[in-house]
């Protein structure tokens, strides 16, 4: 599986997996690609995101940390380290990727200005 759709494709399987309540099963996925492709960052953030609904902070951390040091301009990226941060309880970094993820959303919205009317 190296093509970048097939790669997207068992990145969705997964989610799909997840939002059915097959949790152990997205995250094997996850894993098992994430050892093939680790310069995933799709990946990675899914896998926190899963971790953080399990209330696996610690763990969370470590994946949106790995997407993070992939590419760290990602507005998701950034609102799900915010949300980890404010769950293990350290405010100041909470709010530092809070911020970094306004500004980013705020990039995109000024590439894309709003027709006027």
């Amino acid at each position: 599986m190296d093509s970048k759709k097939a790669i997207q494709n068992e990145i969705d399987d997964a989610i799909f997996n997840f939002t059915i309540g097959e949790i152990k099963q997205a995250k094997a996925q996850l894993n098992k690609l994430l050892k093939e492709h680790p310069k995933e960052k799709e990946a990675w953030h899914a896998l926190s995101e899963i971790l953080w609904s399990e209330k696996d902070f610690q763990s969370a951390l470590r994946a949106a940390e790995k997407a993070h040091a992939i590419d760290d301009k990602d507005l998701h990226v950034n609102t799900t380290l915010s949300r980890i941060w404010v769950k293990i309880g350290n405010q100041k970094k909470a709010e530092y990727y809070n911020a970094q993820a306004r500004m980013l959303g705020w990039k995109e919205q000024l590439k894309n200005p709003p027709e006027s009317l």
